[in-house]
């Protein structure tokens, strides 16, 4: 089977040094786009948490060698990587691929249009560089985290989903395509820092903008997007399922109203005093029925309501399983490649990959050696 068969993306070759989070999502998402991922696992695993190899699904459409970087031999076959790739991704803290001597001076020496993208929660530089974290804390100090919950209650952690995967591993996407694209038209490799901090503040943007303009109150829950309106928000059904209502504009908060029953009852839209009571009386009418039978009755409308799904439900909505939004490979249901392309369309190639597994099948294709062997501890 060839290592790439589809996708925008076929022949780039992307080297990923095993880490956890946001950089194997950034490499499974360039696999996913048709690049020739090999990821360099190491003896031991990456720490962390512990996911059966065969479930870890930001390793699909990879290949994985084995090497230990603390020996000579593991080094220069990571370094005999760089020189045949268009890409390498390492997630490790400032200073640590310097130290195992495959940091950006070594491999941009054997591969002047390399492009290096480093993956961390601080950056490379600062006086938190060097320290530890989690998404949690990123998300935190760039003000994200504070936007999100209730006005009278804590602040709310959406799952890794924010700080991980958007401020970081999209950026560091972002970055490294951009930076390939120059490489391809100069001749000169570069490195990328793409921090958490970094690609959230700038998620961000936006809102700074409506602060800026008095349009957003630097307070959680208490504006148009993030709970305070009672028009934009979910509610509880008589089941204990949710909705979310999403009905800003006249036309479809005037639609939203009439659906649900309370178009005669219920003050106007930009009444901000009568706000609350406008909040009690929609949270009434919702717990009225059952989830499922809420959305029968906006199914077909501009309401802009949605049931609130689980992640074991969401696969069999209808609109999601008509676009085959998520698909089943190797006995597991998974997200499609997204987004998608009308003449390089991606797909789910390969399981996800095993430690080790491909070296004789990589240095093969790769023009390599054999890889050292090494075995998983």
């Amino acid at each position: 089977m060839a290592a790439t068969e589809h996708g925008p993306l076929t022949g780039v070759r992307v080297v990923e040094l095993a880490g956890i989070g946001p950089g194997p999502f950034a490499a499974m998402l360039l696999a996913d786009l048709g690049a020739d991922v090999v990821r360099v696992d190491r003896p031991g695993g990456t720490g962390g948490l512990k996911v059966d190899p065969a479930y870890d699904l930001a390793n699909r459409n990879k290949r994985s060698v084995l090497l230990d970087l603390k020996t000579e031999p593991g080094r220069a076959a990571v370094l005999d990587l760089a020189e045949r790739a268009d890409i390498l991704l390492e997630g490790y803290r400032p200073g640590v691929a310097e130290r195992l001597g495959v940091g950006p001076d070594a491999c941009l020496a054997r591969n002047a249009r390399l492009v290096y993208g480093r993956m961390t929660g601080w950056g490379q530089e600062g006086p938190l560089a060097d320290r530890a974290g989690h998404d949690i804390a990123y998300i935190a100090v760039t003000g994200a985290l504070g936007m999100i919950g209730a006005s009278d209650g804590p602040p709310l952690a959406p799952a890794n989903l924010l700080g991980d995967y958007a401020g970081g591993a999209l950026y560091l996407v972002i970055g490294v395509l951009a930076a390939l694209q120059h490489a391809r038209t100069s001749g000169t490799g570069q490195v990328v820092d793409a921090a958490i901090v970094d690609g959230t503040a700038h998620l961000t943007a936006a809102i700074h903008g409506m602060m800026a303009a008095g349009g957003w109150q630097d307070r959680r829950g208490a504006n148009l997007l993030d709970g305070g309106c009672p028009f934009y928000g979910t509610y509880e059904t008589a089941d204990g399922g949710y909705m979310a209502v999403g009905a800003l504009e006249p036309k479809f908060y005037a639609e939203f109203t009439g659906l649900l029953g309370i178009a005669e009852d219920a003050p106007g839209r930009r009444d901000f005093d009568r706000w609350g009571e406008l909040r009690s009386l929609i949270a009434d009418r919702f717990k009225q029925r059952t989830r499922e039978e809420w959305t029968a009755v906006f199914a077909s409308s501009d309401a802009c309501v949605a049931p609130v799904l689980s992640l074991r439900e969401a696969p069999a909505h209808p609109h999601l399983a008509a676009r085959a939004t998520f698909v089943d490979h190797g006995g597991i249901t998974q997200p499609a490649p997204a987004p998608r392309f009308s003449a390089t369309p991606g797909a789910v190639r390969r399981p996800p990959a095993r430690p080790g597994a491909d070296a004789d099948e990589v240095a093969r294709e790769w023009g390599l050696p054999p890889f050292p062997r090494e075995e998983p501890s």
